[in-house]
């Protein structure tokens, strides 16, 4: 049952939002819902292409929670059929499809995931593979009906492939109508998205009016940008952090982050008064922020220990207890090590970060193909440390 008057439940749904289309129809859903007793359906889809969830995803994760302490019904859906087309949005080039295999293994990992944010015991679960797999060639084709190429057209990321020559499949044009389609199947009240999705979202609507439906009250969240201040947040850009990154390095990466991002990591990951926050020296308000985000997915006692072996590596210029290793022969190029080990996605970043003078072995800066034939330390940038260990 819906708790708090309407006015209550809208201030705490409009933090942090982008939009709600529209805001009247929303008051006038809670407030049905408040006289009738009954909760609202909130849904939200996931197509889970990625195993692993981050910051940014939680944008919306944490948005279902609050519906979901106001007392309303939010189902979660894993979009296992739609995620083997994959969603076109924000996307210049055609996404690989997945099989069925490898969106199942991904979404296993997701419902363990989000229960970390969400009270699985009070939210719906749901796969649309349910109704899609039971349709037949004619029922596919009918939702064509429901849309037209004019309008698809229109998107953004379509419009800008189609000048300048790139392909964009059929199959891609599907999507919006089966996402659209989930809508209908779930008869939800509000659907949530990204503001990269407020085309799929808005078809949803439309289809819900075809087949007799309320519309459906579209709000969309955010992009969060990662720890570059620029792009959103992302394991193709190598910007993200991961809930499930050790506490030390999701306290690190969220101390990376600019004063101007840090306010919106407040406003988007914590429940903190802005106008409390405001008045902290940056510095602490980053730290505080960094203690609660990891305390989230972590515990208060790593929060503790993160932010203290921060202070003492950062403050003190101390190197960081517990290093991992890595053992070599000393035939191994550094490159070879950076990339092995891990501390670098690419060679083209090795070889920028040694150029840049950002890679040490000793506190020496590394100039030449091969380390020392020796055990020591290597440092890359400002937080990240490996042993290395010379066997013969």
């Amino acid at each position: 049952m819906p708790k708090t008057d309407v006015n209550q439940q809208l201030e705490i749904i409009k933090r942090g939002i982008v939009e709600i289309i529209s805001e009247e129809e929303l008051k006038t859903k809670l407030e049905r819902s408040l006289r009738e007793k009954k909760p609202l359906v909130v849904k939200a889809g996931f197509d889970p292409t990625a195993p692993d969830i981050h910051l940014g995803h939680t944008v919306l994760l944490r948005k279902l929670r609050q519906f979901q302490d106001l007392g309303h019904k939010v189902i979660f859906l894993i979009g296992d059929f739609t995620a083997r087309i994959g969603d076109p949005t924000g996307r210049q080039e055609l996404r690989k499809q997945l099989n069925k295999e490898e969106v199942l293994k991904n979404a296993q990992t997701y419902k363990k995931q989000v229960s970390q944010i969400l009270d699985v015991d009070k939210i719906q679960i749901v796969f649309n593979s349910v109704w899609f797999e039971k349709m037949s060639i004619l029922d596919i084709l009918k939702l064509t009906t429901h849309t037209s190429v004019a309008q698809l057209l229109a998107r953004s990321d379509f419009k800008k492939r189609l000048s300048n020559n790139e392909n964009i499949s059929l199959l891609e044009f599907m999507y919006p109508l089966l996402q659209g389609y989930d809508s209908v199947k779930l008869e939800s009240d509000i659907e949530l998205g990204g503001a990269d999705q407020i085309f799929n979202l808005l078809v949803g609507r439309d289809i819900q009016k075809d087949f007799g439906q309320e519309p459906q009250v579209v709000i969309t969240m955010p992009l969060l940008e990662g720890t570059d201040g620029v792009q959103k947040m992302s394991k193709s850009f190598g910007n993200y952090i991961g809930i499930n990154e050790p506490a030390s390095e999701v306290f690190g990466k969220i101390m990376s982050i600019s004063d101007q991002l840090m306010m919106k990591y407040y406003e988007l990951l914590t429940d903190e008064d802005l106008e409390i926050v405001r008045k902290l020296h940056p510095k602490e308000a980053k730290l505080t922020l960094a203690e609660k985000i990891v305390k989230q997915y972590h515990s208060q006692k790593e929060s503790h220990l993160a932010r203290a072996e921060f202070e003492r590596v950062f403050s003190s210029k101390e190197i960081p207890k517990d290093l991992p290793e890595y053992k070599t022969d000393g035939r191994q190029k550094i490159i070879a090590i950076l990339l092995n080990s891990g501390l670098v996605k690419s060679g083209n970043d090795a070889r920028r970060l040694i150029k840049q003078g950002a890679v040490l072995f000793n506190n020496v800066k590394v100039e030449k193909d091969f380390i020392p034939k020796q055990t020591g330390t290597l440092k890359v940038g400002t937080r990240r440390f490996l042993k290395v260990i010379y066997k013969q």
